[in-house]
C-alpha cells in the first residue's frame, strides 16, 4: 500500500468534511468543533473588523485511492493582539521601538475564547507526536515564508507544549496511543522544537465527587460556607427566579436576547463585541446542546417575561467553559450566582469533571476555583528579539508559579482537602 502525507494551507473550512475535521478531537471541547469555528467565520466575526484571518493547516493522508484527513492546526493570521487574552502589548511595542513590525503574526487558538484545549489536532490512529512536530514545522515555515514575526499557540495543552519546545514530557502528560499499523515516516522536524515557554494562572473548578451543591459546601470551611451561601440568598431575597436552558431549545427571540445581553457587557465596559447576532442564531440551530443559557427573570419587573439578565456557557464531554455574561439590572451577587454557582451546579448535577469561567478573575478562588498553570507557545522569528523574549519569560515563569502556588491560600476548602 503507498502511503503519503501532503500538508495543505486553506483560508477556509467550507469543503473540509465536518465529521473528517470532528474525528481529529475526540475529546469533547465545543471550541475546535467544525461547526464552531466555521460559524464564526461564515458570520462577520472574522477578518477585518476583528483582525482574525483564518488560516488552516490540514495533513492529509493519501493511501491508494483515500485522501484522508488525519492532523490539523487552526491559526489566524493577526493584525492585533484583541481577544486573545494572552497578553503580548509589551513585546509588540519593543517590536517598534526598533523599527521592527511585529504584525502581522500567525496565532493558533479559538478566536475571543481562553478556553484550554489542543491546538494542534491530530486523528488518534496517528503517531501524535511526530504529528505534532510535522504541523508545527509547516506552520513555521509558513510564517517565515510570509515574513510574519511569528507563531504563537495560546492555551494549549502541557504535552503539546513541551513538544514544540523540546522538554521531555511528563509521564502523566503521555496520552500517545500506539499505532496498530507501520506509519510514514516523518523527517526534517526539528525545526518544530524550537518554541518559547509561557505560563499564566486561571482559576478552574474541579468537581471532587460532589454529590450535590450542599455537599460541594460541605468541604469549605465554615466563613466561606457562610458567605457563598449569603450571596445565593441574595438572589433569592430579591425575587429572581433563574432558568437553565440548553441552545437547542431557545427561541429566536430568545437567541436574539442572549445577543443582546452579550453586546451590553461591552456597552457598560470598554471594546467592540465581535460575535454577532447571526453567529449566535446559527450556533443554537447547529450545535445548541452544547450551550448552557441561564436566564434570569424579574417578577416585580415592567416586563417580568422579558430576561433582565443571562449567562452563557459552553458544555465539554468533561469542562464546562463560561464565556458571556450581561445584564439590563444590578443586583447584589447576581453574577457570581448566575455565572459562577450555576455552572458548579449543573457540573455536579451531570457529572462534569471540570469548569473553566473564563480567564482573570482572583474574585473566583473563594468560590472555590483553583488556581491553575496555562501553557503558551512562542516561535519569535528575529534572533535578537527571540533571545530578549527568552530572557524575559525565564524572569517571569517563577513570579508566575509563586503567585499561582500563594494565590491557593485563598481557596475555601478546609485545610485537610486543600487542592
Amino acid at each position: 500500500m503507498t502511503r503519503k502525507l501532503q500538508i495543505e494551507v486553506r483560508d477556509t473550512l467550507n469543503e473540509i468534511p465536518a465529521a473528517q475535521w470532528n474525528a481529529l478531537c475526540d475529546d469533547g471541547n465545543p471550541f475546535l468543533r467544525h461547526e464552531f469555528l466555521h460559524t464564526l467565520d461564515e458570520t462577520g466575526c472574522l477578518g477585518k473588523v476583528t483582525g482574525w484571518y483564518p488560516r488552516y493547516f490540514l495533513l492529509w493522508l493519501e493511501a491508494d485511492d483515500t485522501h484522508e484527513l488525519v492532523g490539523a492546526v487552526p491559526s489566524y493570521i493577526k493584525t492585533n493582539s484583541y481577544g486573545e487574552f494572552v497578553f503580548d502589548w509589551s513585546w509588540a511595542e519593543a517590536f517598534e521601538r526598533h523599527q521592527q513590525s511585529y504584525y502581522p503574526k500567525l496565532v493558533s487558538s479559538i478566536p475571543f475564547t481562553p478556553a484550554t484545549g489542543r491546538r494542534v489536532l491530530v486523528r488518534a490512529d496517528q503517531p501524535l507526536e511526530e504529528s505534532i512536530k510535522l504541523l508545527a514545522s509547516a506552520v513555521r515555515q509558513f510564517a517565515d515564508a510570509q515574513d510574519y514575526s511569528g507563531v504563537h499557540y495560546l492555551f494549549l495543552t502541557s504535552l503539546e507544549s513541551q513538544i514544540l519546545s523540546a522538554v521531555e514530557p511528563h509521564p502523566s502528560d503521555q496520552s500517545i496511543t500506539d499505532t496498530l499499523e507501520p506509519q510514514p515516516t516523518l523527517t526534517g522536524l526539528e525545526a518544530a522544537t524550537d518554541h518559547l515557554r509561557r505560563i499564566d494562572c486561571q482559576y478552574h473548578w474541579h468537581n471532587d465527587g460532589y454529590t450535590d451543591f450542599d455537599d460541594f459546601l460541605s468541604r469549605c470551611t465554615s466563613k466561606r460556607r457562610k458567605t457563598i451561601r449569603r450571596e445565593r440568598r441574595h438572589t433569592r431575597d430579591a425575587g429572581l427566579r433563574l432558568e437553565r436552558r440548553t441552545g437547542d431549545t431557545l427561541s429566536p427571540q430568545e437567541w436574539r436576547w442572549v445577543h443582546q445581553f452579550y453586546q451590553s457587557t461591552f456597552d457598560r465596559k470598554w471594546g467592540n463585541p465581535s460575535l454577532t447576532a447571526e453567529f449566535f442564531a446559527q450556533i443554537g440551530e447547529k450545535m445548541g446542546e452544547q450551550l448552557l443559557i441561564v436566564f434570569v427573570y424579574n417578577a416585580a419587573d415592567e416586563q417580568p417575561d422579558w430576561p433582565i439578565a443571562c449567562s452563557i456557557m459552553f458544555i465539554g464531554t468533561h469542562t464546562l467553559y463560561g464565556r458571556f455574561w450581561g445584564c439590563r439590572q444590578e443586583h447584589n451577587s447576581l453574577h457570581f450566582e448566575a455565572c459562577y454557582y450555576q455552572g458548579i451546579d449543573y457540573c455536579i448535577e451531570h457529572g462534569i469533571e471540570h469548569f473553566e469561567p473564563g480567564a482573570q478573575g482572583e474574585h473566583k478562588i473563594t468560590r472555590g476555583f483553583v488556581p491553575t498553570i496555562t501553557h503558551s507557545a512562542h516561535y519569535i522569528r528575529h534572533p535578537g528579539f527571540r533571545d530578549a523574549i527568552a530572557n524575559f519569560l525565564a524572569q517571569e515563569r517563577p513570579h508566575v508559579e509563586q503567585r499561582c502556588t500563594g494565590l491557593a491560600d485563598l481557596l475555601p476548602f478546609k485545610a485537610e482537602i486543600q487542592l
